[in-house]
């Protein structure tokens, strides 16, 4: 088993790079997703979020308002920090016993984990290889743009919420650049997927 933790900035192009390695037959933890699941009606961390927030954060569904926590959380910083100390914990559990699932069933499986804040939460010490997927900030301005629909400034701000990319760059085992083309993503990932499985 090799437990490869996927991470960059956003917008950097992890998914893109999570669904390629998928494809070749690796198993994939999703923080993101993980972290819809454990903020589900009846959930602790929902809980824990609706005692700190109030109900105004719940739709109609009793469902979290994502769209307005964010908008809370992204504009002041300890707000985010206090949101993170919440979810986080229970995010750790989740990988932590879904990656010993996945062990017992497939011994040789390379885990992709995709933790957007790997680092900041200490999750790279969970991990045997770090993989930072980069992209210069304009880029990530732009498809931020397109995918979210968020202006320029508030893109900055997303932005500038998370640990310097370069700085995670330093820290990585390896680096997939995420500047030019599709295929040349793929070409990088190609060679990546060469080295993790030829042990």
């Amino acid at each position: 088993m090799t437990r490869v933790g996927l991470t960059g900035g956003i917008a950097s192009g992890k998914s893109t790079v999570a669904r390629m390695l998928v494809s070749k037959g690796a198993h994939l933890l999703d923080a993101d997703q993980v972290a819809r699941k454990i903020v589900e009606p009846g959930e602790p961390a929902w809980a824990e979020i609706v005692s700190w927030l109030g109900g105004s954060v719940l739709r109609d569904d009793r469902t979290l308002n994502r769209a307005q926590i964010a908008s809370l959380v992204f504009s002041n910083s300890r707000a985010l920090q206090r949101l993170n100390s919440i979810t986080h914990p229970h995010i750790k559990k989740y990988f932590t016993l879904k990656s010993k699932e996945i062990a017992l069933n497939f011994p040789r499986a390379i885990q992709i984990w995709d933790v957007p804040l790997l680092f900041e939460i200490g999750m790279d010490r969970d991990v045997d290889i770090v993989l930072v997927v980069v992209a210069d900030e304009e880029r990530q301005i732009i498809r931020l743009g397109e995918r979210d629909g968020l202006s320029r400034d508030e893109a900055k701000r997303r932005i500038a919420s998370q640990m310097d990319l370069q700085k995670k760059a330093r820290s990585a085992d390896y680096i997939i650049s995420n500047d030019g083309s599709l295929d040349y993503l793929q070409d990088q990932v190609d060679r990546l997927w060469i080295k993790l499985t030829k042990g």
